[in-house]
């Protein structure tokens, strides 16, 4: 993909933008296509999950590409936060078509999508700032003054728990992202410099030692929680993916986690949006 492309006419910037909403597609693929993460949907299994698999999630990956694209061209636009709260109810309405009312990304559609309307707009800007950077400079107030979802099980365990969540993580500028997955990826591949999968694990590793994951949270309190982050701390304190033996000890803490039904789901779209990051800031 080349992301070196202005906005100088209008068919490169609707070719751009349409390379955005694949690249942001294909960044949800590679989070399904990563095994073993604890506890979540892969190509292998279903992890801890009952009502989706890898095919579902990719359909799924699939409807909300041309969505990513529309966030990206409003980014573009200079839209506000109304235009794009649109764009992505519309794109949940769409995925759950597609799911059967299955919830697979709607993270997903908040994370990723404000990513793309950054990326979008900073292509039009020329702007050099970090994807990040510009979704709480230009969004933040909003992000954090805007409707509240009541009865999302992210927002009720966040309430409970006192979680930032997905609002506070993207007000912030994604600091998971910036400070944890993308340092984590970094590292992984000087670990395993001829496996991007293995890259995933470690990052989604690092991202459920570190995150207050919300789904950890509504599965298993705090207690889920805890046990989570010591499981991937523990990994990560052996060597992680750079040791011997490293995925059947991985399979070992999946297997854990779906025992407990233990899902990171948040770590999981933090994941998606730190590859789409890495592709266009590396």
């Amino acid at each position: 993909m080349n992301v070196a492309l202005k906005w100088q006419s209008l068919p490169v910037r609707e070719l751009y933008a349409e390379q955005l909403g694949q690249l942001a597609a294909l960044c949800l693929k590679s989070e399904v296509e990563t095994y073993p993460k604890p506890g979540l949907v892969s190509h292998i299994d279903t992890g801890a999950h009952s009502d989706m698999d890898a095919e579902i999630l990719c359909r799924s990956a699939d409807t909300l590409g041309p969505f990513f694209e529309d966030l990206a061209t409003a980014g573009a636009e200079g839209g506000g936060m109304s235009r794009l709260r649109v764009i992505g109810v519309a794109a949940e309405r769409a995925m759950l078509a597609t799911t059967c009312g299955v919830n697979t990304h709607r993270g997903a559609i908040f994370g990723l999508g404000l990513l793309c309307a950054a990326a979008g707009y900073r292509s039009a800007v020329g702007f050099h700032k970090p994807l990040g950077e510009l979704v709480a400079q230009r969004w933040g107030e909003d992000i954090l003054s805007g409707p509240r979802s009541l009865r999302s099980h992210g927002a009720v365990a966040a309430r409970r728990y006192g979680a930032g969540g997905a609002r506070a993580e993207a007000a912030r500028g994604f600091p998971s992202v910036y400070e944890i997955a993308l340092p984590a990826l970094s590292a992984a591949r000087k670990l395993a410099p001829n496996d991007e999968e293995a890259v995933r694990v470690q990052t989604c590793m690092a991202l459920i030692a570190d995150v207050a994951d919300t789904n950890l949270l509504h599965r298993g309190g705090s207690e889920g929680l805890l046990f989570a982050r010591a499981s991937a701390t523990a990994f990560l304190a052996a060597g992680g993916v750079g040791s011997f033996g490293w995925r059947k000890q991985a399979m070992k803490i999946h297997r854990a986690f779906v025992a407990r039904n233990l899902s990171p789901g948040g770590s999981a779209d933090l994941l998606a949006m730190a590859l789409f990051v890495d592709r266009l800031e590396r």
